[in-house]
């Protein structure tokens, strides 16, 4: 038997967003929490995320004026999701999702900023929003975690400049403009300069933001609020008795008690092999941005009690298009591609070097349009085609715009490059005559902001994502100034949809559809409500927060 020490109310696996969630909703309902992480650090591949939670009603947007009830949100998410609509976990997502905000603002370190400005991702459908359904958090000053930072998990190599995060909104436009604005130059140097002293005398930047300001923030709550926190520890097993979950086996053998359940959010399945290769379409050619803990080990800590798997959805995990990054010491890297593909003045194309798809529309799309095109048998490949103007702009996947010097990046391969369209196409691969025609027939439309082939810039969406500087059209400029480059990409994703079959009350099931008592999940490892769709920026990080608070008011017995 374990002693005192290690008998809890709750206990939480898994220090991502969902798990943080549930650890400090529990601890602020008065319940003695413990949280579990395997690794030495905490914050899972939130801490790599852009932070952004999709939380439809929310009283941060609410107070900057848009007011809306959960009827807008169901029905485009009924129109988005079609047959594959969950009305039972998107009722209790969109019910939670505000008062989980509000929960937080109100009694714990996570503070949050709006997105009043971004809308969802399809516009054409009946209930999407034009913005205020989205928040992020606030910037903290990693100083106020004390000794526990080296607790937080450092942000990826390959999205960040130097270890220095850069937040989506003003804080990114004032990088990609600051050689062309005198506000933007001075917002960019007082970063760098920031940071570059920060990693003098911390060794990591302060300034945080996006996931990882997300995770420091609720770490932050999580001491303040007396959350027990213990890295390194692996669960081996859950523990059952009448029935009923009470408890986990560690590896080392110690076991812990938990009068009121476990909830499991370990960051899902991107890097379980088995796991992939039986739902991944295309899996040998999929690079995970996942962290490589992420190996499905809360699902088969519940499959070994029952617990029934829901794997049926449009599609497995959060796509996005990526390509693989080569740094000089030899190790790799994944970047995704979020930001570039909308700017005007970049095509996607195929090895026969035609267009296959509207490249500024989400990126989940991106890559289903890619599955798709290429038939099975090929490499699912394609190229990001721009020219020096777009590429010293803007920048093209890892490559930064000017200032900063590409060189590198054409000597190690990943960026090709050709003095003309042809020239380009021989470098990667490309039928040159094929991408030549496509390359022409783009920028004859492209000279009066025009897309007939896929539509470019014809939402709400898609303009966000492009320059404002540039008309009639944002999202669409001519490939016109040699030399071109190209960047190879493929797919990827942020982390898996599929996960344990859940209820709107955040418990596991069996498949018969009965309750696995004192068994909860959050994060990837409850499958997506969303039924594998992404209908809106912070898709994946929405449900994982209103969830983890849900199994946490469930398990304080606050939730009937």
């Amino acid at each position: 038997m374990g002693s005192d020490e290690d008998a809890f109310d709750l206990l939480v696996i898994g220090s991502g967003a969902g798990g943080m969630s549930a650890a400090v909703t529990a601890a602020a309902l008065g319940l003695r929490v413990c949280l579990l992480e395997k690794e030495r650090v905490l914050g899972g591949t939130t801490a790599w995320s852009g932070g952004w939670i999709w939380a439809p009603g929310n009283p941060v947007c609410q107070r900057a004026g848009i007011v809306e009830g959960p009827e807008g949100p169901r029905s485009y998410l009924q129109a988005v999701t079609g047959n594959h609509f969950n009305a039972e976990k998107v009722d209790a997502f969109l019910e939670a999702a505000p008062r989980m905000v509000g929960f937080f603002e109100g009694r714990t370190a996570l503070q949050f900023d709006p997105g009043a400005a971004i809308p969802d991702t399809y516009g054409h459908q009946p209930g999407a929003g034009m913005g205020g359904r989205s928040v992020i958090a606030k910037p903290f000053d990693g100083r106020g975690l004390g000794k526990a930072l080296a607790l937080l998990r450092k942000p990826l190599r390959e999205t960040s400049f130097n270890g220095m995060t850069i937040q989506a909104g003003p804080d990114l436009r004032a990088f990609m403009t600051m050689t062309r604005s005198a506000r933007s130059f001075a917002h960019a140097t007082k970063r760098v300069l920031r940071h570059q002293r920060d990693m003098l005398l911390h060794g990591r930047g302060m300034d945080l933001r996006n996931g990882n300001a997300l995770i420091a923030r609720l770490l932050r709550s999580a001491l303040d609020l007396g959350v027990a926190l213990r890295t390194e520890a692996e669960v081996a097993a859950l523990i059952e008795q009448d029935g009923r979950v009470t408890g986990v086996r560690l590896a080392e053998g110690a076991v812990l008690t938990a009068r009121h359940g476990v909830v499991l959010a370990t960051g899902g399945y991107g890097h379980d092999a088995s796991r992939r290769a039986a739902t991944f379409p295309r899996d040998g050619e999929h690079l995970s941005l996942a962290v490589p803990s992420a190996r499905g080990e809360g699902l088969a800590l519940a499959e070994a009690l029952g617990a029934a798997m829901q794997d049926d959805l449009a599609r497995p995990a959060a796509f996005c298009p990526v390509s693989r990054v080569r740094w000089p010491d030899g190790s790799e890297g994944v970047f995704p591609h979020i930001i570039d593909r909308g700017k005007p003045g970049v095509i996607g194309v195929l090895a026969d070097g035609k267009r296959f798809c509207n490249e500024g529309l989400g990126y989940h799309d991106y890559v289903d349009a890619l599955l798709r095109a290429v038939p099975e048998g090929e490499p699912a490949r394609s190229w990001l085609v721009c020219d020096h103007r777009f590429l010293r702009r803007y920048g093209l996947g890892i490559v930064r715009p000017a200032p900063v010097p590409f060189g590198a990046w054409l000597r190690s391969g990943y960026l090709k490059h050709g003095g003309t369209v042809a020239e380009l196409a021989r470098a990667c691969g490309i039928d040159p005559e094929g991408l030549s025609a496509t390359v022409t027939e783009w920028n004859r439309h492209a000279a009066r902001g025009e897309d007939p082939a896929f539509g470019r810039g014809t939402s709400a969406y898609m303009r966000l994502q492009g320059d404002p500087e540039v008309s009639p059209n944002p999202n669409v400029a001519p490939l016109a100034q040699g030399p071109f480059y190209a960047v190879e990409v493929q797919p990827g994703s942020f982390g898996t949809f599929a996960g344990l079959r859940c209820n709107g009350r955040a418990q596991v099931l069996r498949a018969d559809g009965s309750v696995i008592d004192g068994l909860f999940a959050a994060g990837t490892d409850n499958a997506s409500p969303f039924g594998g769709f992404y209908p809106a920026g912070g898709t994946t990080l929405g449900p994982a927060l209103p969830f983890g608070f849900i199994a946490a008011e469930t398990a304080a017995g606050v939730r009937a």
